[in-house]
C-alpha cells in the first residue's frame, strides 16, 4: 500500500496553502519549517480581490481587524496619473506575519501538524508525497533534479513601514527611472512602502530622492522598524514535479512582485496540487500550473515593459488618463475578471502602442 502521508517542506503561505487543501481532502500532512513564528518577509503586503477570494475558499477570511482595505489601484508617473476601482470587492493590506499567523492558526485546527525550527533530511524522509514550498532557493528543488529554468530575470525589493494614516483609498504604484515604488495601507494608521530595482545596491532613501512627493509625505521620523530586502524574480521552471515530489510558490517558478500576484498564485497552485495528488497524477498538477501562471505571466511583462521604457510608459500613461476605460479593463484583466486576453484588442495595447 502506497503510504498516502504528505510532508512539505517550507511553512511560509503558500506551505501552508498546501497544507489547508490537502487536509482538507483527507491526508495527514506535517509542515517542516527552520523558522519560529512570527515569521516575516519583505513584501508589498496588498491582497488583491482575487487572492482574498482563494484564501476565503481555505478558510482564512481575512477581517476588518487585521487587515485595511484598498478599492483599487493607482499608477504615478510625473505628474500623470490614472486610478481603477477593482470590479466587485475591495483589496486589503495585510501585514505579512499577520497573514502567516492567520494561516499556520487555520492548518492547525484541522489537524496539521506542524514542526518549525525543523531541519529535513530529505534523503531519510519517509512518506507518500513530498512538497516543496521552501521558496526561491528551494532545496527540494535542487534536490529533486526539478532546477531547470526555461526563464529567470531577477530583481531586488525592500520595504519599509511608515507611521502615517492612509492618504489615499487605493494602492499606489509610483514609477521612477528604473524602479518603481508601491503604497500599500495597512492599518489605519500605517502604510507599507516597497521600492524594486534590478540594483541589489539600490534602497528606498534611493528611490525616495526621486520621488519628492511621496518623500514629503513619508518623514524619516515616522519609519517603523527596519528595512527588509528580498529578491523577486520572474521564472518558469520547465517541470514542477518529479515522481512524488512536487513543487508550489516560489519554488517552483514566480512572477516579479511589480504584479502583485505571487500569493494569489501560490493559493491556486494548492487548489490544484490538492486535486492532483488526491488523484494520484501529479501530470494534472503540471497542466493547471500552466494555466495558473499564464495571466500574471503576461501582466508581469506588459508592466515590467513599461519599466524599462520611459517613453513608452510616457505615452501609455498620457493614453490612460485621457481613456480611463483603458486601465480599468487592464485592472479587471490582471485580475481574471475578463478571463481571456485579446492581445489585440486596442483598449489593451492598442492606445497605448504595448506590441
Amino acid at each position: 500500500m502506497v503510504n498516502m502521508d504528505i510532508s512539505i517542506v517550507g511553512g511560509g503561505p503558500a506551505g501552508l496553502a498546501a497544507a489547508i487543501a490537502l487536509r482538507r481532502k483527507g491526508f495527514s500532512v506535517t509542515v517542516f519549517d527552520g523558522i519560529v513564528p512570527p515569521a516575516d518577509k519583505a513584501c508589498g503586503e496588498g491582497l488583491m480581490p482575487d487572492a482574498l477570494a482563494e484564501l476565503v475558499s481555505l478558510g482564512v477570511p481575512i477581517g476588518a481587524a487585521d487587515s485595511f482595505p484598498f478599492r483599487g489601484i493607482r499608477f504615478r508617473n510625473g505628474a500623470t496619473s490614472v486610478a481603477a476601482d477593482f470590479p466587485s470587492a475591495p483589496g486589503r493590506g495585510v501585514r505579512r506575519r499577520v497573514l502567516h499567523r492567520l494561516m499556520a492558526e487555520r492548518a492547525e485546527s484541522i489537524g496539521v501538524e506542524l514542526r518549525w525550527g525543523a531541519r529535513v533530511d530529505l534523503d531519510e524522509l519517509r512518506c507518500g508525497w513530498i512538497i516543496g514550498a521552501d521558496g526561491e532557493n528551494s532545496l527540494v528543488r535542487k534536490w529533486a533534479g526539478l532546477d531547470v529554468r526555461l526563464r529567470d530575470r531577477r530583481r531586488f525589493g525592500f520595504r519599509r513601514h511608515y507611521r502615517i494614516e492612509p492618504w489615499t483609498g487605493y494602492m499606489e504604484l509610483y514609477w521612477g527611472d528604473a524602479y518603481q515604488v508601491y503604497v500599500t495601507p495597512v492599518a489605519p494608521d500605517s502604510v507599507c512602502v516597497a521600492a524594486i530595482s534590478r540594483d541589489s545596491q539600490f534602497r528606498l532613501d534611493d528611490a525616495l530622492r526621486g520621488l519628492p512627493e511621496l518623500a514629503r509625505r513619508l518623514k524619516p521620523h515616522a519609519i517603523i522598524g527596519a528595512e527588509r530586502g528580498a529578491i523577486t524574480s520572474s521564472r518558469t521552471l520547465k517541470r514542477v514535479y518529479r515522481d512524488r515530489v512536487a513543487l508550489i510558490g516560489d519554488a517552483s517558478g514566480s512572477v516579479d512582485a511589480i504584479t502583485g500576484e505571487g500569493l494569489c498564485l501560490a493559493f491556486r497552485q494548492a487548489a490544484a496540487l490538492a486535486d492532483a495528488i488526491e488523484c494520484g497524477d501529479l501530470s494534472a498538477y503540471q497542466r493547471k500550473h500552466r494555466r495558473i501562471a499564464r495571466r500574471p505571466e503576461w501582466m508581469a511583462k506588459l508592466l515590467l515593459t513599461l519599466g524599462d521604457h520611459a517613453t513608452l510608459r510616457r505615452a501609455a500613461m498620457r493614453t490612460m488618463a485621457s481613456h480611463p476605460e483603458v486601465f480599468t479593463k487592464m485592472v479587471a484583466v490582471h485580475l481574471g475578471a475578463l478571463y481571456e486576453i485579446d492581445y489585440s484588442d486596442p483598449l489593451i495595447v492598442g492606445h497605448s502602442g504595448l506590441r
